[in-house]
């Protein structure tokens, strides 16, 4: 009988050694007594999520992670987030990703967040059911500035262009903007559907920016000093498709605990139950003994307990080393006795973030496999140079699974 599985991906905590910590990684830094017992009874390694030299976005890297195909499976961001916030995706949906923005008078952008507005619900009301052309637009709020926007319609395709000025494509970003104006959605191939979905996305963007400009709120922000939230720049459009469930793939039962939107969508995109956890947000402030709390009480029902963790990415992103370190302490105290209930724990990373860059890289993340019938390796502590000389060695992505499944038998 397989052992059940409790699987944290601590997002971005990977990083390099920073001169603030002796040269030393944030993880290294960090005291964590209850991770580094899992790493004592455990084995370790390092893994190259999407592969030596590559640098993994989060959807493509979670994926990987759960043993999917990216050639066969990736849908596309948008239609992962649109998953996430509990939007029944349909056959022919185009779903996109977009940010709410602030541009001013010529469309140069000013802000690509809106001064990181933190709900964008009171401006995406006046979008939601919006017909054009014959396509509907589904538009919903994700975290903080984020949007989802749906079109709903035959004839559609996802080979159109990015109107994010910080992107071309979604894997290609653009640091040197030309002059920092929106860019006009166009058709990525020559067929009738890209054509037809580039111009009625490009009048519902012209549409939305109207409406925006005219909600009442976008003054009020004005006269307090806070930025208009005025534009939607949109990336990553993704044509729906229907994955094969973690029960189809691997005969497990599984859930999904998250606070962020793309992390619940990957979950339901794999077939996992959606928990709801009070306090869990995806912020920095996200109750993360909550989601440790619920993981043991799931996996009584569960054979497979998905944990997400963002804050680690978000402290990277800001290059914030000693709030990264800090936040690395907090899950560790929140993990505290996890390894006292029967089942297998996998603790890893989607990518680093290192706080040097304030950005994802290539690096390596550590990887750590706790419970059951395991010799443990000689490796005392879990960080990212110390797991480098574990029995799990150096692995891909891609293997992660197996790897966890053939020890859950064992």
């Amino acid at each position: 009988m397989k052992k059940k599985i409790i699987f944290i991906i601590c997002d971005g905590m990977g990083d390099l050694p920073v001169k603030e910590f002796d040269y030393r990684t944030p993880l290294q830094a960090a005291s964590t007594p209850n991770v580094d017992r899992l790493a004592k009874n455990g084995v370790t390694g390092i893994v190259y999520v999407l592969g030596k030299g590559i640098r993994p976005n989060s959807d493509e890297a979670h994926l990987t992670l759960f043993g999917f195909n990216l050639k066969k499976d990736y849908p596309g961001r948008g239609p992962i987030e649109a998953a996430g916030l509990g939007i029944k995706l349909e056959h022919g949906d185009v779903a996109i990703r977009a940010n709410l923005a602030t541009v001013d008078k010529e469309l140069r952008v000013k802000d690509r967040r809106a001064g990181r507005i933190e709900d964008t619900s009171p401006f995406t009301k006046e979008l939601d059911g919006i017909k054009i052309d014959g396509v509907k637009f589904i538009v919903k709020s994700g975290t903080g500035h984020r949007v989802i926007i749906v079109m709903r319609s035959k004839g559609l395709s996802d080979k159109i262009s990015n109107s994010d000025v910080h992107y071309v494509t979604e894997d290609k970003v653009v640091e040197d903007w030309l002059d920092n104006k929106v860019n006009p959605i166009k058709p990525v191939d020559n067929t009738k559907e890209a054509k037809f979905t580039a111009e009625v996305l490009q009048k519902f963007l012209e549409k939305s920016h109207e409406i925006l400009e005219k909600n009442p709120l976008n003054d009020k922000r004005e006269k307090q000093g806070k930025l208009r939230g005025n534009y939607l720049l949109t990336r990553g459009p993704g044509y729906f498709k229907k994955l094969k469930s973690f029960k189809e793939k691997y005969h497990l039962k599984a859930c999904c605990i998250a606070g962020a939107g793309l992390y619940k969508g990957l979950g339901a995109i794999a077939g996992m139950d959606l928990i709801k956890v009070k306090g869990a947000t995806g912020l920095p402030n996200t109750n993360v003994k909550a989601k440790i709390d619920a993981a043991k009480k799931q996996i009584k029902k569960y054979d497979f307990v998905f944990v997400h963790i963002k804050p680690t990415d978000i402290y990277g992103e800001n290059g914030d080393c000693k709030g990264k370190k800090n936040f690395i302490e907090k899950i560790d105290k929140a993990i505290d006795n996890l390894d006292k209930i029967n089942v297998l724990i996998v603790i890893t990373a989607d990518h680093s973030t290192p706080c040097s860059h304030k950005d994802h890289s290539a690096d390596p993340v550590p990887i750590l496999i706790s419970g059951g019938n395991i010799n443990p390796d000689s490796v005392g502590k879990f960080n990212d140079i110390d797991c480098r000389k574990g029995s799990l060695g150096v692995m891909n992505g891609s293997e992660v699974m197996r790897k966890v499944i053939e020890i859950s038998k064992k």
